[in-house]
């Protein structure tokens, strides 16, 4: 067989990888926004001595960072795409960036917590229309980059509808609808740091106006805890939903009922084994058995996959059963 006719029979592993160049751009804007306020908050506390507004800009620091990661992540898996290294490509970079993320934040709400805690017990000065002016400014540097990665979170996954099994071969299939496993981890990440730093913003204003025109000083301290206790809520979501990307975890029971469904659709087929796993954003690889009494070519087994499942790369066994009868 002449090397050119294996052309029909393989294809490229760039799963999630379809629409990231946008999504790239928007977080180097971002990064871009972030840092520039970050210089200007620091430079500021330095300057006038204000611990808020040299605090607010270390803040953004760790933000910066996490940003950073997030268009290193999209760098890295463009160049790497066709690294023949990466068995199934480069789309899980995403969640693994995604993961380095939550991390980032879970510390973060923890040193939030800490400090917040013994603002409590320990109570400082502070200089109200100081601290309000920095609060707003992160309130609109967030604000504009909420927006930027909002609008850049789009679906448009190039993905195939096939794989390799006995004697059989990939084939290009069609667009699926979005579910859970189609999520860009990375943006997420990226995206909750935006949010959280928002949140932080909300909560300082709010308990700011109450400590100045209410005399509630004890306010500022206890929202950062409420801030705290919310993105330690996202960051374990984030952590949860990237670590099941990482680890190949089953996908979920309604899409391997669906693979099973479609396969022994009433006849004589059975699947056997069965191995369903994301391999980056809007895609999923399958392994299947089947045994029956009647075998077919893989082809025929795979074309009984439902495209919205997001299967970009399947493989198909067959095993021929010659009993009859009860097929258990």
């Amino acid at each position: 067989m002449h090397t050119e006719t294996l052309k029909d029979w393989t294809h490229a592993h760039r799963f999630g990888l379809g629409d990231t160049g946008e999504r790239e751009r928007r977080v180097r804007w971002v990064i871009a926004i972030t840092a520039a306020a970050m210089v200007l908050e620091i430079a500021g506390g330095l300057a006038f001595g204000s611990m808020a507004l040299l605090a607010d800009g270390l803040h953004m620091a760790s933000h910066a960072t996490a940003l950073a990661i997030a268009a290193f992540a999209y760098a890295f898996a463009r160049r790497h795409a066709a690294n023949p290294r990466f068995s199934f490509g480069t789309g899980k970079v995403g969640a693994l960036a995604g993961f380095a993320s939550a991390v980032l934040l879970l510390g973060f709400a923890v040193v939030m917590a800490g400090e917040s805690v013994g603002r409590l017990i320990a109570p400082m000065e502070i200089v109200f229309d100081q601290a309000l002016l920095v609060a707003v400014i992160g309130l609109a540097v967030n604000a504009v980059s909420a927006v930027l990665l909002r609008h850049g979170h789009s679906h448009g996954h190039e993905h195939g509808h096939g794989g390799h099994g006995h004697g059989g071969h990939g084939h290009d299939g069609h667009d699926h609808a979005d579910d859970d496993h189609a999520h860009d981890h990375n943006l997420r990440g990226a995206y909750l740091h935006v949010i959280a730093d928002a949140l932080t913003s909300v909560l300082a204003i709010a308990a700011l106006l109450a400590g100045k025109y209410a005399g509630w000083v004890w306010m500022d301290p206890m929202m950062g805890i409420v801030g705290a206790v919310l993105i330690t809520r996202w960051s374990w979501g984030l952590l949860r939903q990237t670590s099941r990307v990482l680890v190949d975890a089953q996908a979920p029971e309604p899409v391997c009922r669906a693979i099973t469904d479609a396969i022994e659709g009433g006849g004589s087929d059975r699947v056997a084994d069965l191995h369903v796993w994301s391999i980056g954003p809007g895609a999923r690889a399958a392994i299947l058995a089947v045994v029956t009494d009647t075998p077919q070519a893989p082809e025929h087994y795979r074309d009984r996959l439902p495209d919205h499942l997001g299967l970009a790369h399947v493989s198909v066994e067959v095993h021929h059963c010659p009993h009859h009868g009860d097929p258990a």
